[in-house]
Order: structure tokens, then sequence, then C-alpha cells
């Protein structure tokens, strides 16, 4: 067994974490300063880990190649697996010629870029988020708006901005049920504090996508759908995740927040602009919004605990060869000497990429795509997304091999020997999980443990640490590679163009990071 070293630097903690910070150094500056793709600045970052953990940390090789082999597949399955048929999914109903009928259905609600932005990035994307999670809602959101005539990089960058808000309680609450089985805390305690950090944010979340698409100008013309908007989703995600439990807070906000809007455009439309005649009949349009109504049947249907359970019984549990309990965690990451588990759970069946393909089956059986159209679709889907395979799994790896290293624990005590203002960042060292992760189930896995072991030590509430992980995590997830992958895929951005959209997410994610820190010290001690 090899056991981890925290401080492999002379001993130090802080020399120790700015060497175990330099793979996200060199991906953070490849991508941001030097303009180099997403997929080769993940492969440098990898690299960069790779070397920190041999030279560093003195991790033996074959357990580095071991542990990012597994990040790897991890991010091939289940990760790529909902991104591939998501855009698969898209591609039939523009190659069916629905999408013309679906887009003319949304403009006779309303031609106004923001109100659709509204629509289907936030209200339509958090729906998504609440039942499936894990890169589908930016990927089916971006591909619609691009669909819809917005540009490329203004499809992929409002829908990485809305895909904020309903994270941590995303995949029928995955992320909260992940951190109360890490840190034994009520799941209940967890989806209050959650709640309570998240809908403050929330509220303007409509309103700052509408300030980042159209400016000024454009926000004081719609401000009432955003404050609509806005304010049903908040509301309810603080109720249903403080009075009723995490589980459908993101269903139910999301469902609030459609039906407000829609509400909302039958007494008011900004402007002089009229809504434009629609030529389809209702029957036209069930049909074109089939595809995505089947993906949301599925996706509620693979959520009912007695199909999950039967799904996931068919699974399979690969205990990951070269790796699983062959590393040692010590404390203070861990309240005790533990080894480290690495269990690949293949969930063939159970998992929300598979209902994505069953929707995309069944779409092209109701609207007569032909077996040769169908594998032609798929082959074509595969080719766009060759690119965001390598950063996907190339990010995975990276973040694995960081985590067994011992080098994201290096970062993570670093953060918490900070004192009082560590719950500021605690949801900042959230933040970086999702980063590297992509996930803020990863991220509370990753961290969770060790926000409450420094919850206590400091005499903070612990349930509240936990929480500001996560909540601080979903800030995250419009930067990480994974996530701008997946944007710039759907919405058919250049590969060339993704550090542009890093540097465009990056201000914003770690302006909204820093307002869940700050509602985090405020909870804390007032």
């Amino acid at each position: 067994m090899w056991e981890q070293n925290y401080s492999p630097i002379a001993n130090n903690l802080f020399a120790s974490a700015a060497i175990a910070a330099l793979p996200i150094v060199v991906l953070l500056y490849a991508i941001g300063i030097g303009r180099v793709s997403a997929w080769k600045s993940s492969l440098l970052g990898l690299a960069g880990a790779v070397l920190v953990a041999a030279i560093a940390y003195r991790m033996p090789l074959k357990l580095i190649v071991s542990s990012a082999l597994y990040g790897a597949v991890f991010g091939s399955f289940p990760i790529f697996w909902i991104v591939f048929w998501a855009i698969v999914l898209y591609r039939i109903t523009v190659d069916t010629g629905k999408f013309e009928i679906l887009k003319s259905s949304i403009g006779h609600l309303t031609q106004d870029r923001n109100l659709q932005a509204l629509l289907i990035a936030f209200a339509f994307g958090a729906f998504l988020e609440g039942a499936a999670g894990f890169g589908t809602p930016v990927a089916v959101a971006a591909a619609i708006l691009g669909g819809l005539g917005f540009s490329a990089f203004n499809a992929a960058g409002i829908c990485l901005l809305a895909n904020t808000a309903p994270v941590a309680f995303g995949s029928i609450a995955i992320p909260l049920v992940t951190l109360a089985a890490t840190t034994g805390l009520p799941i209940e305690d967890l989806s209050r504090h959650v709640g309570r950090l998240c809908a403050p944010v929330s509220f303007f979340i409509p309103a700052y996508l509408v300030l980042v698409l159209s400016g000024l100008q454009g926000l004081r013309r719609v401000w009432p759908a955003a404050l609509v908007c806005g304010g049903s989703f908040a509301a309810v995600q603080f109720s249903v995740s403080n009075f009723i439990g995490p589980y459908l807070t993101d269903i139910l906000g999301s469902l609030a927040a459609v039906v407000s809007i829609v509400a909302l455009l039958r007494v008011w439309h900004p402007g002089e602009r009229l809504r434009a005649d629609n030529p389809y009949t209702t029957r036209e349009i069930l049909f074109a919004w089939s595809p995505y109504l089947l993906l949301v049947i599925t996706i509620l249907l693979w959520s009912i605990d007695s199909i999950k359970a039967r799904l996931n019984a068919v699974s399979l549990d690969i205990r990951w060869p070269g790796l699983h309990n062959l590393v040692l965690q010590v404390p203070p990451v861990t309240a005790k000497v533990a080894p480290y588990a690495a269990v690949y759970r293949f969930r063939y069946l159970a998992e929300a990429g598979t209902a994505c393909a069953v929707a995309t089956v069944l779409a092209a059986l109701l609207l007569r795509v032909s077996p040769s159209q169908y594998a032609r679709i798929g082959l074509e889907s595969a080719r766009q997304l060759r690119f965001s395979y390598v950063s996907i799994i190339s990010v995975l790896a990276l973040a694995f091999v960081m985590n067994y290293s011992g080098a994201t624990g290096t970062l993570g005590l670093a953060f918490a020997s900070t004192g009082k203002a560590f719950p500021f960042f605690s949801a900042m060292l959230g933040w970086l999980g999702v980063f590297l992760t992509g996930s803020d189930t990863s991220s509370n896995a990753l961290f969770g443990g060790l926000q409450q072991i420094t919850a206590h030590r400091l005499g903070l509430n612990a349930a509240l640490m936990a929480s500001a992980n996560s909540a601080g995590g979903v800030m995250g997830k419009m930067i990480s590679l994974q996530s701008i992958s997946v944007a710039a895929a759907a919405a058919g951005l250049a590969s060339h163009e993704e550090p542009k959209l890093f540097r465009f997410t990056l201000k914003h994610s770690m302006f909204l990071a820093a307002v869940i820190g700050l509602l985090a010290l405020l909870y804390a001690y007032a």
C-alpha cells in the first residue's frame, strides 16, 4: 500500500500546495492566456498532474497510470455517454425538419432573444438538470438556442451561466445524497442550508443572464420577466428545500418558472414587438417537441425508485485494477487512516445517458427515421464530438491523478487553514472541486469529509460548511473544461473558440462563487 503525504515539499503545507496547483495553473494558462484549445489544454494539464504526482508526491507509476485510466473511463461513461445521446436527439429533430416547427412554437410565445434565453437556458435547462444533470441541460439547451438563431458563442455562454442555480439539487439531488453519505450529516439539514445559500443567487441569475446577453438596456426592457422567472424559481427552491426535501427542488422550481413566464406573456410583452403567427397545428407542434417530451418522460421514469432499483440491479461494480484500496488516505483529510476505494460503477442501464439513448430510439420510430439515417446521425454526432471527448476524458484523468496522489488533499488543507475566513473559502474549495471534476457530486465526495472535519475544529456548523462546498461548487460548473466542451459542441462553436468561451465564463464564475462565499460567512457568524 502507498500512503498519501499532503506536505511532500519540505514538510510545508503551503509550499506543497503551490506545487500541487501546478497542473491547474498549466491548464488555466494554456486555455485562458495561451488561447490553446480545450482538448490540448486538458492534455497539458494531465501531463502536469502526472509529473507532480511522480516527482513531488513520489506516487508509484503504476498507481498514476491506473488512476488516470480510471478517470478517463469515468469521463467516457457516464459523462460523455450523456453528451453524445443529447446531441443525437437534437440532430434527429434537425434532420427530420421538426426543429423548424419547434422554433416557430417558441417564436409564437416570444421572438425576444432574452425571453427565449430565460425559457430555454434557465427554466427548461433547470428542469433537465433536476431530472438528469451531468451535462444534459447544457447539451440540450445550447443546441436548441443555436437552432433558434443565437450565435454559437452566445448560445454556449448563456447556457453555461444558466446552469448554476439548479446544480446542487441536480439529478434528483444526487450531489446532496452523495454529500450526506460522505459526511454522515442528515440530508434534510444539508438541503436546508444549500437552499438558503442558493435561493438568493437564483433570484438574480435570470436578470444577470439578460444583463450579460443584452446589457442594461435589454434588462430594462424585460425586467418583469426576469423578476418573475427568478422570483418564482427562487421561492420554490427555498420552500421545497427547507420544508419538503431536496429531491424535487429543481423540477418544481423549473416548472414554476416556466408557468410564470408563459402566464406573464399572456398579459405583457416587451416593447411593441408582437407575437409571430404560428402556421402549424397543435399536432404538428407536439410531434416537433416529441423528442424532448420523450426525453423528459424517460428521465422521469428512470428516476422512479422502483425502476431505478431494477436497473441498478444489473449494474457492474468493478474494483479498479491496480488502484482499489492500494492508496491510504490519512488525517486530517480523513478522520482516520483508511484505504482509498476505487470502485467503477458501470450502471449501463441506470444512467441518465441510457434514458436519453432510449428517447432517441423512440423519437426515431415516432418520426420515421430509418435505421440507416439513425446510424448516419450517430456517426456524424460522434465526429462532431471527437475533440470534446478528448477534453472530457483528459480532465477527468487529471482530476483522478490529483485525487489519488494526494495533491487535491493538499489544496483542500491549504483552504482549510484560513481560520475564521474559512466559511468563505469553504465555498471556494467546492468551486475548485467542480472545476477539476466537472461535477458537484464528485466535489462533494472529494471535499465533504474535509469540510466537516475542519468545521468541527473551528467550532462552525458542519452542515453549513458542507453545504457551502456544494453551493460554491455549482459556480465552478461553467468553467470546467467538460462543460466548456459540451456547450461548444452542442452550440456548434469551433474548437479554437473554446478559450474565448472559458475567459468569458471565468469572471462570472469567480464573482458568483464569491457571492456564495460571502453568504456562507454571513450565515456562519451573523
